[in-house]
């Protein structure tokens, strides 16, 4: 990462506090001079990871195939886990989309990566609105809230959900302005409170009138949705598409936490002690959650973490590893070396 003074470079701070076993593991850090005078990169060296979530889904996509549902629920509970965790020492990372989320395709481990937009939100601290990649771009950042929390992962994971279910993304915005559009289209035109919720000192209030497509089936018991188009295919689970608007919800506050995201009733098979992997292997860890990461609401251990996990549960504050000065023989390590002056180092 090229060391421009202009912009701070919180990435290197944040990735050496984490220690989390879906997220990517910084192994050692060190400069570089460039070629141009006074030029200098940071150079982090990470666990090399072989899949994204992204690749795999466009397989699938290209194969005219859904990305099969188990794989769904353990990538999703375990990108929950990750914003759990950081959200837990009030880090946002502001840029969660399916090419940051690596994969390990023979354990289906999840790793969430790429944390150079990252940030330590304060409250009453401004933060900067254009950050967070299009299709994933929470509504209140498109309203150009400063003043927003970390429920703007949850809404970019909100997003990823839905992409895995659909087979492409949900809201595929050619511009910042058709991006809402592209909302308004499937959650229908805000509220004038909703919009206060989002960002208060927004005034322009010139939107048309759209009705919301209902997520699921109408109670009426036809089976047709009342607006006649379906957000989801038919064969979409139930529960999948109740945990998806639990997520995409414009008020920012009525969104779930990650740690109740994780405790919905949507992720129940991977508590199912017989459940392993299409392949026969066991299902990576699910439920050695830590202190830290309970800490949001620790009444949900109860749920999280099922009678015959109790002795996985660590239940205690990791060690946090400071980067190793150099990496062992055995490891198998990736480079980032990326030149970047975008404003995303920005505040």
């Amino acid at each position: 990462v090229l060391q421009d003074k202009r912009f701070k470079n919180r990435e290197l701070q944040i990735m050496r506090k984490l220690d989390h076993c879906n997220i990517v593991r910084l192994r050692y850090f060190f400069y570089s001079s460039g070629e141009k005078k006074d030029e200098v990169y940071l150079n982090l060296v990470l666990d090399y990871v072989p899949e994204t979530v992204y690749r795999v889904a466009r397989h699938y996509s290209r194969a005219k195939q859904t990305l099969p549902m188990i794989f769904v629920k353990l990538y999703m509970y375990q990108l929950f886990r990750s914003l759990a965790y950081i959200h837990s020492f009030g880090i946002c990372h502001r840029d969660i989309k399916p090419q940051n989320l690596l994969l390990d395709p023979d354990t289906a481990v999840l790793k969430l990566c790429d944390f150079g937009s990252a940030k330590q939100l304060v409250r009453g601290e401004p933060n900067v609105s254009y950050i967070c990649s299009r299709y994933y771009r929470a509504p209140e950042l498109i309203f150009g809230a400063t003043d927003y929390t970390s429920s703007i992962d949850v809404w970019s994971a909100g997003c990823v959900l839905a992409e895995l279910l659909l087979g492409q993304p949900i809201f595929p915005g050619d511009s910042g302005v058709d991006q809402l559009v592209e909302i308004i289209k499937v959650l229908g035109t805000p509220s004038r409170e909703q919009i206060r919720e989002m960002n208060p000192n927004y005034t322009e209030f010139k939107f048309p009138q759209i009705k919301a497509h209902p997520w699921t089936k109408d109670s009426s018991g036809t089976g047709h949705f009342t607006s006649g188009v379906r957000v989801f295919r038919p064969r979409t689970p139930p529960e999948a598409i109740a945990l998806c608007s639990r997520l995409l919800e414009y008020t920012p506050t009525a969104r779930l936490t990650p740690l109740e995201a994780c405790a919905h009733s949507f992720f129940d098979e991977l508590r199912d002690p017989n459940i392993k992997l299409p392949s026969g292997r066991e299902k990576p860890a699910l439920f050695n959650f830590t202190t830290q990461e309970l800490s949001s609401n620790p009444s949900l251990a109860s749920i999280l973490i099922p009678a015959h996990a109790r002795n996985q549960a660590a239940v205690s504050t990791p060690t946090n590893t400071p980067a190793a000065s150099d990496a062992s023989a055995g490891d198998r390590v990736q480079t980032n070396n990326v030149a970047s002056t975008s404003a995303s180092n920005s505040t």
